[in-house]
């Protein structure tokens, strides 16, 4: 005997906006800040009292996403993945941060899509920090890696960005801190009531 489990959820409407979930994607190129930012956020919303969590795109490769390359296909299917999870946790009432290149627009779309057909909040958040200053900081040493020819496929410099036409937040994290950042993000979050 097979069980079948309802694709519909019933949602129900939460008391506050401490218990309200959502999902804050964050989308920009290697080393524009996105999960420095998120993590300054998460902090925040942790001390009000919020349920966070941070889906960090090198944690999910490693452990969610293991054996994909870096094709097209590839990283659709990742951020498909990755969007799953994090609506699933916004329905339970968690705000889900999601600091994820997640660099094609019709991949960013779908996963919009699973949450509006849900009823689960999204927002999307270009941190639009310009390559040459990605660069320079060069977090993980990708950008020296391409120049030298050791690695393709970069984001931004040889493989396709797709930067969000009309985010609800299009964040420049160049010439401010990150906790300015993380408050213009907590400030976006009140505004649509998700947070206190």
């Amino acid at each position: 005997m097979t069980t079948q489990i309802s694709q519909e959820r019933t949602m129900s409407v939460p008391a506050s906006p401490r218990q309200a979930g959502a999902t804050v994607w964050l989308t920009g190129l290697p080393s524009a800040g996105k999960t420095t930012v998120a993590f300054a956020l998460a902090d925040r919303l942790r001390e009000a009292g919020h349920r966070v969590e941070v889906l960090d795109g090198d944690e999910i490769r490693e452990f969610l996403s293991a054996g994909l390359g870096f094709t097209r296909e590839d990283r659709h299917t990742n951020v498909q993945r990755i969007g799953f999870v994090a609506e699933l946790l916004a329905s339970n009432g968690v705000k889900v941060l999601v600091p994820v290149i997640a660099p094609y627009a019709d991949s960013r779309e779908a996963v919009r899509g699973r949450h509006q057909k849900q009823g689960t909040p999204y927002l999307e958040v270009h941190v639009a920090t310009p390559v040459e200053v990605c660069s320079e900081r060069d977090v993980k040493g990708l950008y020296a890696k391409q120049a030298a020819g050791e690695i393709s496929g970069l984001t931004g410099v040889d493989d396709p960005y797709e930067a969000p036409e009309a985010p609800d937040l299009r964040l420049e994290t160049h010439g401010r801190t990150v906790e300015d950042s993380a408050a213009a993000l907590l400030a976006l979050l009140v505004e649509r009531g998700l947070a206190l």
